[in-house]
């Protein structure tokens, strides 16, 4: 079997769930909209330039969890990924998911995202298979810590290859779909990399190593298989 590894934010998505999350709550009146917008903004562009400190995000994404409780925001979700993930799914996503299916591929979300806001995003992409940033759960509560290993970076290799090991078999074809120079570590492990609406510094390394580069965004893509 083969299998199909994707990236969600700026990739199967057109924008970044975990800053429409903090965007969401804003607006719903739930976080202090100057201080958590800036905060939020601030995180988003230290991920852009690669120097984000994922320990010290997730204290801040997790917080209103912490604070609000799980109950309260799950209640939230629907709305959440009404509003704001539905229209930024990118024109090409659903016919590549698609296709991996029909070539009987095994589909897995790969993000550094959150399994609070990325679990109902997989859902919508009827993606059963996903590894997440896990937050840390105690006697029922979030505690705002990351359980286990943050699924960032070369933390995405780690949990890819925790993964596999619970597997029945193994893949005899590992592709990967991402946008972000932060996924450069897992993108030189897999058989066929694959660069996705990507930033600058990951279309460099694209085209010095010959990987596809493809657009999921203005239209419907033949991607590497």
């Amino acid at each position: 079997m083969r299998l199909a590894i994707f990236d969600l934010d700026n990739t199967l998505l057109a924008g970044d769930s975990d800053y429409l999350w903090g965007q969401f709550l804003v607006e719903q009146g739930l976080v202090d909209s100057e201080s958590y917008e800036r905060d939020n903004r601030a995180y988003y562009e230290d991920y852009l330039a690669g120097r984000l400190d994922i320990a010290a995000f997730a204290a801040f994404s997790l917080a209103p969890l912490v604070r609000l409780g799980a109950e309260r925001l799950t209640a939230l979700r629907p709305s959440f990924v009404a509003d704001k993930i539905e229209p930024i799914i990118a024109p090409g996503t659903l016919p590549l998911l698609e296709r991996h299916r029909a070539q009987g591929d095994r589909l897995l979300i790969v993000t550094a995202t959150n399994r609070f806001i990325t679990q109902p995003i997989a859902d919508l992409l009827d993606v059963p298979d996903l590894i997440a940033t896990e937050p840390e759960i105690v006697d029922g509560r979030y505690t705002g810590r990351v359980a286990g290993i943050a699924s960032f970076r070369e933390g995405k290799v780690q949990r890819v290859q925790q993964w596999l090991t619970r597997q029945p078999g193994p893949f005899e074809h590992k592709t990967f779909y991402s946008d972000s120079h932060n996924d450069l570590p897992l993108l030189r492990v897999v058989d066929s990399p694959v660069a996705v609406d990507p930033d600058a510094q990951l279309r460099a390394e694209a085209e010095r190593n010959r990987w596809p580069v493809i657009s999921l965004r203005a239209a419907v893509s033949e991607a590497a298989a």
